[in-house]
């Protein structure tokens, strides 16, 4: 007798019983359980549905994973010249199908089928032939061996087995995939040719080598490698009176010629053909047994069935966890596009029922959901070790196997990408601080300390931290503390660079003592609304400052609102050197308050291009700036005017703002091959900053350009590049200074740590670990060089790290058709960061080149990192729930566990604290902003 028998369609019910009665010591109460889903009555497992139950669990241990099926369905047609097998569908993952007129494939999708033809299925794999494990080298091989394996009660007579044997070997028609070449010149030379030949003839038999138009059909590109086929075979023939069925899973991959569309090795074939009048029902059947095949744990266990039983049981697994659709509600023929993510294997096996006691509310599912809800940091970086730089030792054993691979890693075109990308973000950003700086500390630090300090410290981290993702910049609170600091001495008679230097001396004392004792497993307490609440405010600070700066070319470059067309022969402006008594209503200075661009001459800058101004009546070819040295007055109606530059400069930042937007989701577009969508898309910014040089060199007005320092010398020539320690100010202020250098620690520690937290977050799949006390010591130790040279402090820059790493995403390609992308992770090196801090301390003497870029460009730029950041947290589209009718809110993980009044209440708070955190930062006490985050 049989250890499984074959389970008929009414014991599905008898499952979930077994899991509520007394089970041995040792054995699996969820085993029986992972193979049928939520059936309420027992029923023996049969093993290949244990072995596919427990596979995703293998494959995590690192298994190898089953091939890939490419799945083939024939059916048979009558035709004028005779029965023909065509092609009808396909599968890698999602259906195709082959429209009305047979000229072309469906769009990718989900399959349905009729839930009848689930149970015929089973009755053929219970009734029909079964060979597993066929050895066999030929198609003609496997159809003897079929045909003369049939039982004794369906054995066919000679004649009929020869008619069966000579059909089933005739030729498949194929619809191969064309390009759009190929459909235009067919389109152009189908008059000449007349009626096209079909692909094959219909008593030809198949081929035991490939065809021409299978190695040259561009399907291939779409097949994953690796991949294996399965040839399903329907239809009907008068010549049967009782249906003709077999399953056969050859031992070894065999390639069979040209039965397939395209060249693959095949494992299964499954083989319908009955009497007449049935065409619909086998066409069913045969899709029900293409997407059992295309199910990965069904193929699982068709893989490794040692008897009927096992497919029988992975069947009836496979019908545990369909979802029925009633009729009327929805329309059948509509076709359920792919979506952006599946199911894991692992999630699937881990279902639980409803009765199961860990969880009262029985569904597995939400308590997995609640689950990715929280914020796990219980991580191994994190853990304490209890003895001195323990931590620090850790982080450097695992850093250290990684190290060679941080640079060959970066041997990709993406990172090109990220280079210019985040230089250009970088360089702007040190040109911004650099000038606040310089305005707050009278020029002792300025953009030419900031440009060589960002380059010093950038590639001292980018070599030596743990996370070398990490941008190094300077921050708004260490640039209120420098203000602060520079005002302090001023009134007290300070020298500013040497106090620095010593609270810089002991904050890296400090910065020392804390890596040594471990405390930077704090960060484990940080909570989701801490890191939101900080990569948000930092984030609207980007935004800010760029929407700040547009704004602000309204003073230097005012629009002429006064400007009217038909007063254009009155306009003129001369220039006076007689009577400075009549300059009252003609002098115009703003020439002296460009953002650097050429001075125009008078008729150039003082008049519309399109004018004709009166020629002047003291002296003529002066220059504005020329008039007013030489101690001239400008006089006249069109002195005031000043070329649209605001208004092409506000096109330039929306333009490239837009733009990056834009390329950045070309990936996803439905236009041009995949290569070029992703090609497009990793230099979106570039491209996007390209096209608007491009566009402002064409027009030619004197937008404000980018300055770059073009001489190595301090900015304040009173200052050299070493700080002495002793000298310049009190013995006593090395001792003072302990107590400012207690805050900038604070300051540095929670500034850094909170910035790397939100880097290695697990949704960024990370595979090197991270190195919390490495990157604290190296920037406490950087705080040393940085003060005695007399640069800025800098510390992770959140938005612009996290720029970086978006620049460096890696998804898989997109092979089978309908198939999404995956986000596999981030491509982590160390030479990305490093070739954009050397480019830093290069750009001094790439002036020339650097001037050419507008402000407006790097602007926008500015303003689309600090979008993408902002739109990469949760508090983003919390926000959006508040402007939704609960019918139009999205399904998400929290709101269906989370009642959403607390959801809510919970948004708002974290809104009021924000709120607060930005009066904070505009007032003097924005030193201990970290610390109320």
């Amino acid at each position: 007798m049989r250890a499984h028998m074959p389970r008929v369609a009414g014991t599905a019910l008898q499952e979930a019983d077994a899991r509520s009665q007394p089970r041995p010591e040792g054995s699996n109460p969820e085993a029986p359980y992972q193979a049928f889903g939520c059936s309420i009555f027992p029923s023996s497992t049969a093993p290949a549905a244990e072995r596919a139950s427990a596979a995703p669990q293998r494959e995590e241990q690192g298994d190898a994973t089953c091939p890939l099926l490419f799945i083939q369905l024939n059916q048979l047609f009558s035709t004028p010249p005779g029965l023909e097998w065509r092609e009808t569908a396909r599968w890698i993952k999602f259906e195709e199908k082959v429209e009305d007129g047979g000229v072309r494939w469906s769009a990718p999708h989900v399959p349905a089928l009729p839930l009848h033809s689930l149970f015929q299925l089973r009755n053929c794999l219970q009734k029909g032939t079964m060979l597993l494990d066929l050895d066999a080298h030929s198609f003609k091989e496997i159809i003897d061996r079929a045909l003369s394996g049939q039982p004794e009660e369906a054995e066919l007579q000679p004649e009929l087995r020869e008619r069966l044997a000579a059909l089933l070997l005739r030729q498949p028609r194929h619809q191969p995939t064309k390009s759009l070449l190929q459909l235009l010149t067919e389109l152009v030379l189908s008059p000449c040719r007349g009626k096209a030949k079909s692909w094959s003839d219909p008593g030809a038999q198949v081929s035991e080598t490939p065809l021409k138009e299978q190695l040259r059909n561009r399907f291939k590109k779409k097949v994953p490698p690796g991949a294996e086929a399965a040839h399903i075979a329907v239809g009907e023939v008068e010549f049967l009176e009782k249906p003709f069925i077999a399953f056969i899973r050859l031992r070894q991959g065999v390639a069979l010629g040209s039965l397939a569309e395209v060249a693959l090795p095949s494992r299964f074939l499954f083989i319908l053909l009955g009497p007449r009048d049935k065409a619909k029902a086998y066409h069913e059947v045969g899709r029900a047994m293409a997407m059992l095949l295309m199910d990965e744990l069904f193929q699982r266990v068709a893989r490794q069935a040692e008897h009927r039983e096992d497919l029988i049981a992975g069947m009836e697994a496979f019908l545990d966890e369909l979802t029925v659709l009633p009729p009327g509600k929805w329309d059948p023929s509509a076709r359920i596009p792919p979506l952006n993510c599946l199911p894991s294997l692992h999630r699937r096996t881990t279902m639980h029922p409803p009765d199961r006691q860990s969880h009262g509310n029985g569904d597995m599912a939400a308590a997995e959901d609640r689950a990715d809800l929280g914020h796990p940091h219980s991580r191994e970086e994190l853990e304490r070790t209890g003895r001195l730089f323990g931590g620090l030792l850790r982080d450097i054993r695992r850093k250290a196997p990684w190290y060679g691979s941080d640079f060959s890693d970066a041997l990709h075109p993406q990172c090109l990408s990220a280079v210019l990308y985040i230089y250009l973000a970088t360089v702007t950003n040190a040109i911004t601080f650099g000038g606040m700086l310089g305005d707050a500390t009278a020029n002792m630090q300025g953009v030419l300390e900031s440009f060589l300090g960002t380059a010093f410290a950038g590639s001292i981290f980018c070599l030596f931290s743990g996370q070398p993702l990490t941008i190094l910049s300077s921050t708004g609170p260490v640039l209120v503390f420098e203000r602060l600091l520079f005002s302090f001495s001023q009134e007290h008679s300070l020298d500013y660079l040497e106090f620095r230097l010593w609270i810089g001396l002991w904050v890296a004392f400090f910065g020392m003592v804390l890596v040594a004792t471990e405390a930077s497993h704090l960060v484990r307490y940080f909570t989701r609304f801490t890191e939101e609440g900080f990569c948000a405010l930092i984030s609207l600070i980007f935004i800010y400052d760029s929407l700040k700066k547009m704004l602000s070319l309204a003073d230097a470059f005012p629009i002429n609102w006064q400007y009217r067309l038909d007063n254009v022969t009155s306009y003129s402006c001369i220039c006076n050197l007689s009577s400075p008594d009549h300059s009252s209503t003609g002098n115009d200075t703003r020439g002296t308050r460009g953002w650097g661009g050429p001075e125009a001459s008078v008729h150039d800058a003082s008049s519309p291009p399109a004018l004709s101004p009166q020629p002047p009546t003291t002296l003529a070819g002066l220059s504005r700036t020329q008039c007013l040295r030489r101690g001239g007055h400008l006089l006249g109606t069109s002195c005031q005017y000043v070329p649209d530059v605001t208004l092409l400069s506000f096109l330039l930042f929306g333009g490239t703002f837009l733009s990056c937007t834009a390329l950045k989701h070309f990936r996803s577009s439905r236009y041009f091959p995949a290569a070029v969508r992703k090609l497009v898309s990793d230099f979106a910014i570039i491209l996007a900053i390209l096209v608007s040089c491009a566009i402002d060199a064409t027009l030619g007005l004197e937008t404000p350009k980018l300055l770059v320092p073009s001489e190595l010398k301090p900015t304040n020539p009173a200052r050299g590049w070493i700080i002495f320690p002793f000298g310049a100010n009190p013995w006593w202020v090395c001792l003072m200074s302990v107590v400012p250098a207690v805050l900038v620690t604070i300051l540095i520690f929670m500034d850094q740590q909170i910035t790397a937290v939100i880097l290695n977050r697990r949704e960024y799949k990370l595979q090197k670990g991270a190195g919390f006390h490495l990157d604290l010591l190296c920037v406490s130790l950087l705080m040393v060089g940085t003060s005695v040279t007399g640069l800025p402090w800098y510390v992770s820059a959140t938005v612009i790290s996290l720029a970086h790493m978006e620049s460096l995403r890696k998804e898989s390609a997109t092979s089978a058709p309908g198939e999404h992308p995956k986000f596999l992770g981030i491509r982590e090196q160390r030479l990305t960061g490093l070739a954009v801090f050397i480019l830093m301390g290069v750009s001094v003497f790439m002036a020339p080149v650097l001037k050419h870029i507008p402000m407006p460009v790097l602007y926008g730029v500015f303003l689309h990192m600090g979008v993408v950041a902002l739109n990469s947290i949760q508090l983003t589209d919390r926000v959006r729930l508040l402007l939704m009718p609960a019918k139009h809110q999205p399904d998400l993980a929290y709101l269906r566990h989370v009642p959403l009044w607390r959801v809510h209440l919970f948004t708002g708070i974290q809104l009021l604290c924000l709120a607060l955190l930005w009066v904070l930062k505009s007032t003097m006490a924005a030193i201990i902003f970290p610390v109320m985050v």
